[in-house]
C-alpha cells in the first residue's frame, strides 16, 4: 500500500541564549537553581530582533535538505505551521518556498496550532499522501514567543524558546502505516487559559487598552504579551494526556508496553515528571529534551525525536508514540513505525 514515511529529521535554534542567571537578575526571589528546579530548563534561545519564524524555519528546512540530499525539484508539498507568521497574508508557507527554491507545483500553507502541532501536521500530510495528491512533502514548525514575551513575565519567559523544526516524509509502499493511527481533540473553553489577546482583529492593537498591568504573582505584562493560566494548564494536561495516550494504544490496538519510546511535548520538568509518573512509563523509554533549548512550542517533539536518532536510541522498525498538548486546548497524538528507505 502506497503511505507516508518519515526520512528525516532536522532543526534550526537562534544563536542567542538566555541563561538562567539572567533571569534570576531580573526576578526576586527567583534563583538560577530555583528556575531549573520549577522547569528543568538551563537556557533558551532567542530569535533576534530581525529574526522571524520563517527565517528558523529555512535554516532547518535547508539542513534538511542538504543532508538527506534531497532533489528540491521532488518536493510537492509544504506544509507549515506556526503562531507567529511574519505577515497576516500572505502565508508565510508562500515566503518560504521561494526561498527554499522549490518549484511552483508546490502546494504550501500554514496552519496554526501550538503544542500539538507535530500530530496534528503528521495527520495532514499523511492524508494527502495516502489520498495521492503529494508524493514529496516537507513538514516545517517554528515559532518565535519570545516577541510576545513582557520581560518581567517569569511565568512565560522561563519557559519558552525559539526554534524551528523540518521534517521530510515521502510517499512510500509498505504492508501497513506508518505513521498512525490519530487520535485529535480540541476544546475552546480552555482558549483563554494561553493567549495573546491584543494585535489581531479580535481586539486590534490601534483600539487596545495596552497598559502594563502586573499580577499578584509579580509577573507585569499587557494585552499585547502572551499570557498563560499555569494551573490550568497544568490542570487540563494531567486530566487530559493520560487518556489521550491510552487512545491512541488501543486505536492501535496494541498496550503501552509494546511502544519503544514515548516522545511527548516538552512543556516543563514540573509537567512532564507528573504525566510519566502517572502513565507509569520507565525512563528508558521517556524522552526528555528541553534543558538547552526550553519549550519551543510547534518545535518540541520533533527537536526530541532528532535527539534520541542521533544518540542510536531509535532502531529501524521501532514504534514511537508522539503526544502534543496545550495552546487552544488542543491535543494530539500518533504512533510512528521507524522504518526510512537510508
Amino acid at each position: 500500500m502506497r503511505t507516508a514515511v518519515i526520512q528525516g529529521i532536522d532543526h534550526y535554534l537562534p544563536e542567542e541564549r538566555l541563561t538562567n542567571a539572567e533571569l534570576s537578575a531580573l526576578y526576586p526571589g527567583w534563583t538560577a537553581d530555583k528556575i531549573l528546579e520549577k522547569t528543568g530548563i538551563l537556557e533558551r534561545r532567542i530569535a533576534a530582533d530581525t529574526e522571524c519564524a520563517s527565517d528558523l524555519a529555512v535554516r532547518a528546512a535547508d539542513r534538511l535538505l542538504e543532508r538527506l540530499d534531497v532533489d528540491r525539484s521532488r518536493i510537492d508539498l509544504l506544509v507549515f505551521c506556526t503562531q507567529s507568521p511574519d505577515h497576516f497574508l500572505p502565508t508565510t508557507a508562500c515566503l518560504i518556498q521561494e526561498r527554499l527554491g522549490l518549484g511552483t507545483n508546490v502546494a504550501a500553507f500554514d496552519y496554526n496550532l501550538g503544542c500539538s502541532a507535530f500530530p496534528y501536521g503528521l495527520a495532514i500530510v499523511r492524508g494527502l499522501i495516502d489520498a495521492g495528491i503529494a508524493s514529496t512533502a516537507l513538514l516545517l514548525m517554528a515559532d518565535t514567543y519570545s516577541k510576545f514575551i513582557h520581560p518581567l513575565d517569569k511565568s512565560v519567559r522561563t519557559l519558552f524558546g525559539d526554534a524551528a523544526s523540518a521534517v521530510l516524509i515521502t510517499a512510500e509502499e509498505r504492508a501497513a502505516p506508518s505513521i498512525g493511527p490519530f487520535v485529535l481533540g480540541t476544546d475552546g473553553t480552555g482558549a483563554g487559559n494561553l493567549i495573546v489577546p491584543a494585535g489581531a482583529m479580535r481586539h486590534p492593537l490601534a483600539t487596545a487598552d495596552l497598559a502594563e498591568k502586573t499580577d499578584k504573582s509579580d509577573n507585569t505584562r499587557t494585552a499585547a504579551n502572551l499570557f498563560m493560566n499555569g494551573p490550568a494548564i497544568f490542570e487540563f494536561t494531567v486530566k487530559r494526556v493520560p487518556a489521550l495516550i491510552r487512545d491512541v494504544v488501543a486505536a492501535a490496538e496494541i498496550s503501552l508496553d509494546d511502544v519503544d519510546l514515548v516522545i511527548l511535548h516538552q512543556a516543563s520538568e514540573m509537567l512532564l515528571a507528573t504525566l510519566q509518573g502517572s502513565l507509569r512509563i520507565p525512563d528508558e523509554k521517556f524522552v526528555r529534551h528541553y534543558s538547552r533549548c526550553g519549550n519551543t512550542v510547534s518545535s518540541t517533539i520533533p527537536i526530541a525525536l532528532q535527539s534520541v536518532i542521533d544518540a542510536g536510541r531509535v532502531a529501524r522498525g521501532d514504534v514511537l508514540l508522539v503526544a502534543g498538548f496545550g495552546v487552544g486546548y488542543s491535543w494530539g497524538a500518533n504512533l510512528i513505525r521507524w522504518e526510512p528507505n537510508a
